[in-house]
Parts: structure tokens; sequence; C-alpha cells
């Protein structure tokens, strides 16, 4: 139709303008990651019981898909036999309601781990206890660390290590479980976010059975499945299971797949932080929330033709971002018992709104500047698909491809041939008429 080969150009005009900004952007986030890698170098020298990661690789391609400003996390991994220590874990009560969460205790025979029972990490156990004579504080390992920031910052400003203005020892600050670091790379000022870290071998059910994944390519997904997850400080006295580094390899893996799946993500991404968050005034959806939705549409939608043309590609997250925000659910990819939608300070209800309005509409969210102006397309749905959406949440056998099918050619973005797709599709539809029956 007429109506869509104007809006093509429109898709890919917007991809190119964020694509014009990649190599700057690549640029600032080195400058800043050398200020916070000699930091962490001198904070090594003085305590060896903190590791400097240099395989910084996959945070500097995250960064790049990036529009949003949110704190970037630098993990600073513990020296410390990891598998030597007692995982114990807790209870949903103890832990607040955090997911994952253990204590990790010292075993009674602690050959090789004598460092850590200096008492500026370390807290006997006052109850004995058969498997462990104490634990790893993570409020203290934060404290030693910020300290050691501390005189790593006076010291890398006395020996001019680090170019003068580029942070101050007032930008370290300890919140949310990590140190906030303000490090000026030219005229941005990038936030990291310092976390202490205990890499650890730990199941991963949902890479075990990686081949039965579809939509990841089968190699890449045996790799993932043998690495290290981490332990990162969840309270003052608890640690929990960080999976984020796994996730961004997964992002990766897609990274390595013919056609538009990163590219979707950097175009929602933008759309989030200047459309739905109000140029990142308002709470709201996070990179994070984003590509766990991205991983989920990828494994919905395994075709390559489903990702060849750069708006359907956009709309396969898109669909699924609004059912999980219609059912106030957005499962993680690894533990989908887990809900990553459960922050008390996110309007769902708002956030729905914003997010079906792109939907049905999204030229205007799209015009980068006055020249693009000029009239939309009228909307592509009607009222009644809220109800349409909320169907998984009742029966989750609706979180399937013939699913989300129905909910993209509600949208005029079904571009499938494949003629099993396409009756599946239609069969779900039949038994969804009647809610859909306003939107046809």
């Amino acid at each position: 139709p007429a109506a869509m080969a104007v809006q093509v150009p429109l898709w890919h005009h917007y991809l190119q303008a964020l694509r014009s900004r990649a190599a700057s952007r690549a640029q600032e986030h080195q400058r800043a990651e050398d200020v916070v890698l000699t930091l962490l170098e001198r904070a090594h020298a003085l305590d060896p019981r903190f590791l400097v990661d240099y395989s910084r690789d996959l945070e500097a391609f995250q960064f790049a898909l990036r529009s949003s400003e949110g704190p970037l996390d630098v993990e600073v991994p513990l020296w410390v036999d990891a598998e030597a220590l007692v995982i114990e874990e807790v209870g949903a009560a103890e832990a607040g309601g955090g997911l994952g969460c253990c204590r990790l205790g010292l075993p009674q025979e602690a050959a090789g781990l004598e460092r850590w029972k200096a008492g500026d990490v370390f807290e006997a156990s006052l109850e004995g206890s058969a498997r462990s004579c104490g634990h790893i504080v993570p409020s203290k390992v934060l404290r030693v660390l910020k300290d050691l920031l501390v005189a790593a910052v006076v010291y890398c400003k006395h020996h001019r290590l680090i170019a003068p203005g580029s942070l101050s020892v007032d930008s370290l600050r300890e919140e949310q479980l990590g140190l906030s670091l303000r490090v000026s790379s030219g005229w941005r000022t990038l936030h990291f976010n310092v976390v202490p870290v205990v890499r650890r071998r730990l199941r991963v059910p949902a890479l075990e059975g990686a081949r039965l994944v579809p939509g990841f390519p089968e190699g890449a997904l045996r790799g993932i499945a043998r690495q290290e997850a981490a332990l990162v400080p969840a309270s003052a006295e608890l640690w929990r299971v960080s999976t984020d580094y796994l996730l961004t390899r997964l992002l990766g893996a897609l990274g390595s797949l013919p056609g538009h799946r990163l590219d979707s993500l950097s175009i929602l991404d933008r759309v989030n932080h200047e459309s739905w968050r109000d140029g990142g005034r308002s709470p709201g959806l996070t990179f994070s929330h984003l590509k766990m939705v991205l991983l989920w549409a990828a494994a919905l939608f395994p075709a390559p033709e489903d990702w060849a043309e750069l708006q359907g590609a956009v709309y396969r997250p898109l669909v699924v971002l609004l059912c999980c925000l219609a059912t106030k659910n957005l499962p993680h990819f690894l533990h989908p018992e887990w809900n990553l939608l459960q922050d008390p300070g996110l309007d769902l209800g708002a956030l729905y709104q914003r997010v079906e309005r792109f939907a049905s509409q999204p030229e205007a969210a799209l015009r980068i500047h006055a020249t693009h102006l000029g009239r939309s397309p009228p909307p592509r749905v009607g009222s009644g698909l809220r109800a349409l959406l909320q169907l998984p949440a009742g029966e989750p056998a609706y979180w399937a491809t013939a699913y989300f099918d129905v909910l993209l050619d509600k949208f005029q973005a079904f571009n499938i041939r494949d003629e099993q797709r396409v009756s599946a599709m239609q069969s779900v539809f039949l038994k969804t008429k009647a809610l859909g029956a306003e939107d046809r």
C-alpha cells in the first residue's frame, strides 16, 4: 500500500540517525571506561582481594545499542575460590521478596580462604553450623571497596593518571547496593554502577536444553550455558544471583544472525527514552526490560523472515511488550517464574497506554526533526485490543507464536507466507474472534 511505502523510509531514516551517533558514543564510553579501569587497577594494588575485569567488550557492545542514559554496570570480581564457598539459600520472606537470594558461607576448614576471614569483610556465625563458620557480608565488602576507590581517586589525581575534571571523590556514592561513580567523558557524564561479584558456576535449566530454544544459534547457546553466573549484593546481609552477563551474551548471539533484531531494540530504547519516559524525566521501562522483551521475541519468532524487514522487526518485540504490560507480567527469560514488572514505581497502566499509542500510530515518535512533519496514517487498531492482550494471564498456552501472530495481524505487521503458520494464526484468531470483533 502507498501508506506503507511512506512509512518504511521513515523507520530506516530513524535507524540511520541512531547509527550516526554510534562512533562518538563508543569513543565516549572508551574514555570513561579507561578512567574506571585505572581506578580499579589502583584498588587492586592496594587490596588484591578485588580484581580488575578487562573483558568489557560486551558492555561496550550493549552501550552502543542504547540511547537511554541509565547506569552502566562494572563488575569487580572477588579473588576467592567460589566453588569452595557454602551457598546458603534463604526463603522469599527472609529475602524481602528478593529472587535467588543466599548467604555466602566460609566452610569450617577454610583452606585458602583465610584472607576472607578478616573482620572487614567477614562476620562469624553466632550459631554453630556444621557447614560454615561465618559469612562474607555484602555491606562490609562494599564499604571496603568504597574506601579503596576513594584512595584510588586521590592517588590517580595526584599522579596525573586521570584527566583533570574527569571525576571527583564527591561523585562516588553508595546507592542501590553498588557504588555510583560519575565520570566526565567529553561533554557527556557517564554513570557507572560499580558492583562486587562472586562468579560461580550455577545451574541455569533454561540453557541446559539450549538446543531446544528456537531463534538462537545452537552452538552459541551451548557456549553460554557453560559460563559462570554472578552473585551480587541483594541487601546488607544477602547476595543474589545475577544473570546479566548471560543475558548480554544471548543478546550478542542474536547480533550474529542476519536481520533487524538488535536494530529493533535500539529503536524501542530510543522511543522509550524520548517518548514513553519523556526524555528520561519520568520513571518507566529500562533498557534491561526491553532487552528481556527482545529475547522472548527472538524465541517466539525464530524464522529469519520475521526479522528481514525493519518495521516488522520492531513490531515483534512490541507486541510481546504490550502483552506483558497488559498482563502485568514480564517473565525473566532464564527464570520464567520471576516477574520483572513488580517494581512499585512502575505505573503499568500509564505505560501500557503510551506503548499502545505508539504501536497504533508510530509515525509521530519517529520524527527526528521538523522536515518529517506530515499527515500520519490512521490508527492501526481500534478499541478492544487490551482484552485480547490479556489472554495469556488466564491461559499460559496463548504464550506462543500463533497468538502473537494474531497481534501482529491486528497491527498490520504480519508479513509471513508460510502456510502452516498462517493456518495456526487463523486457528487462534477464531478462538479469539469474539474478543477481537471490535477491532476488525
